[in-house]
C-alpha cells in the first residue's frame, strides 16, 4: 500500500514522562496493512522508503512523507489513513503536528524582536505581569529566551497527574476530548508545582514555556497569535495546508483518521483520537499542516528568507539536551548529529494519535517531513532519518 510520486527539477519525541507511554506504547499486535514494494521509489530514497515500510509493518498506521532536494520533490505515502475502512494515507495529508508549532511562534517572536517590538532578554513579567507565579515559579526571573530554549525550569502541565488522567488518559479523555480549555487552566495546572529547576540552569522541554511564548506574542502584536502566525509565516509562504483549529475539534481533509493508545494496561486497545477540541493544544500544539507545507517552512527558515541573519544566528544558538544525547536545543529548532556525521536541524511534535518530523540539513537544501497518523513507534523515527541522510547515494548537503 506504498504510493509514491517524484518531481525533478530541470538542471540548474515528544511528550513527558506521563504521558509517555499513551503516545509511545507498545507495537500493534494484530496483523499491520502490508506495505508496497519500494521498487518504484528513486535511488535517492530506496531506503527511506524501506525505513517507512518497516514502521508500518512494526505497528504504526500510516506514514506520509515528503523530501526535497537537489533532485527534486519525492513524495510517498504507506499503510492506512483510515484502519476501519482500510482507505490509504495520502501524500496530500494534513495532520496536528504537535509542538513543532514552536518553531512558528519562535520565528514571530524573532521578526518581533528584530522589529523592536521586544527583546529577548525582557523578561516574561514585563509582557505578562503577574501570571508566573505562585510555589516558587516567578516570571521576574525567566527571560523570552529562556522559553524557547526551554532552560526556565517551569514545569510542564502535561507532567501534572491529574491533568493527564483528566485530558490525554483512558476514560478522561474520552470525557473531555471537547472541553474547551483557556490557555489560563492550563497555566494554573502548572504553576500549582514548583519549578524545576534554577531559571537558566539547563534545558528540559515544558509545553508551559510554549503556551507563555505565544501569549507574550500577542501582548507584543496585540492581536491574536494566530493572525500573527498566519501574516509573517502562512501566507508569504503560501502554506495552503497549514492552518490554525481554533475550537473545531476535525481534521480538514485530506486527512487520515488519528489513533492513540489511551489506556496502559490494554496496550492492544486502539482507538480513533482523531477528533479532539484545538484549544486543549492552544500555543504549544495546535497547528496543523502538511508535509509539503513543513518543508516549505523550514526551507525557507533556514535559507534566510523569515529572519535577518542576526536573528537567525540567535535561533541555531543552541545548549546540551541532556535528555536527548547529540541533540541541543536552539530557539523552537534543534539540532543533531548522526551516526553518519551528517548535522541536521530538525524538530519532532507528538500529539495523542499523532507523531511528526521535520528535519533538513544546515544549508536548507535537503529535507524531509513526514507523519505518523499513530500516537506510538517513536523508536521508528531515527532509522527513517538515518535512511535519507545517511544512506542514500552522495547528494549535496
Amino acid at each position: 500500500m506504498m504510493r509514491t510520486t517524484t518531481t525533478r527539477k530541470r538542471p540548474a519525541t515528544g511528550l513527558v514522562a506521563l504521558v509517555a507511554a499513551a503516545l509511545t506504547a507498545t507495537a500493534l499486535t494484530h496483523p499491520a496493512h502490508a506495505a508496497g514494494d519500494t521498487a518504484g521509489a528513486p535511488a535517492a530514497h530506496r531506503a527511506t522508503q524501506r525505513a517507512i515500510d518497516a514502521a508500518v509493518a512494526a505497528g504504526v498506521p500510516g506514514v506520509t512523507a515528503e523530501a526535497r532536494d537537489a533532485d527534486g520533490v519525492w513524495k510517498s505515502a504507506s499503510g492506512v489513513a483510515d484502519l476501519t475502512t482500510g482507505a490509504p494515507r495520502g501524500v496530500k495529508d494534513r495532520f496536528r503536528v504537535g509542538s513543532i508549532t514552536n518553531t512558528f511562534v519562535a520565528v514571530v517572536l524573532l521578526q518581533m524582536e528584530a522589529e523592536r517590538k521586544l527583546s529577548l532578554d525582557d523578561t516574561v513579567e514585563r509582557h505578562l505581569p503577574g501570571l508566573v507565579t505562585g510555589n516558587g515559579n516567578d516570571g521576574r526571573r525567566i527571560t523570552v529566551r529562556q522559553l524557547l530554549n526551554h532552560t526556565s525550569g517551569l514545569p510542564d502541565y502535561l507532567a501534572d497527574p491529574r491533568y493527564g488522567e483528566t485530558y490525554v488518559l483512558g476514560d478522561g479523555y474520552l470525557q473531555h476530548r471537547y472541553d474547551t480549555l483557556t490557555p489560563g487552566t492550563r497555566l494554573r495546572v502548572a504553576f500549582s508545582h514548583p519549578p524545576l529547576f534554577e531559571p537558566g540552569a539547563r534545558h528540559a522541554f515544558s509545553h508551559t514555556n510554549d503556551i507563555l511564548a505565544a501569549l507574550i506574542v500577542e501582548k507584543a502584536g496585540g492581536r491574536p497569535y494566530e493572525s500573527e502566525v498566519r501574516d509573517r509565516i502562512v501566507e508569504p509562504l503560501r502554506l495552503g495546508a497549514t492552518s490554525h483549529p481554533g475550537t473545531s475539534a476535525g481534521l480538514p481533509r485530506p486527512s487520515g483518521r488519528d489513533y492513540g493508545k489511551l489506556f496502559l494496561a490494554q496496550p492492544e486497545r486502539i482507538l480513533d483520537v482523531t477528533e479532539v477540541n484545538g484549544s486543549q493544544g492552544w500555543g504549544d500544539g495546535d497547528i496543523i499542516s502538511s508535509a509539503r507545507d513543513l518543508n516549505r517552512f523550514y526551507g525557507a527558515l533556514l535559507r534566510g528568507k523569515l529572519l535577518p541573519p542576526r536573528q537567525l544566528e540567535k535561533m541555531k544558538s543552541t545548549v546540551a539536551n541532556p535528555d536527548a544525547p547529540g541533540s541541543s536545543y536552539g530557539l523552537g529548532i534543534e539540532r543533531l548529529t548522526l551516526g553518519c556525521g551528517t548535522t541536521l536541524w530538525y524538530h519532532d511534535g507528538g500529539t495523542l494519535g499523532s507523531l511528526s518530523m521535520v528535519a533538513m540539513t544546515a544549508d536548507g537544501r535537503h529535507r524531509l517531513a513526514f507523519n505518523y497518523n499513530g500516537s506510538w513507534g517513536g523508536e521508528t523515527l531515527l532509522p527513517i532519518l538515518d535512511a535519507e541522510f545517511c544512506e542514500a547515494p552522495a547528494r549535496s548537503h
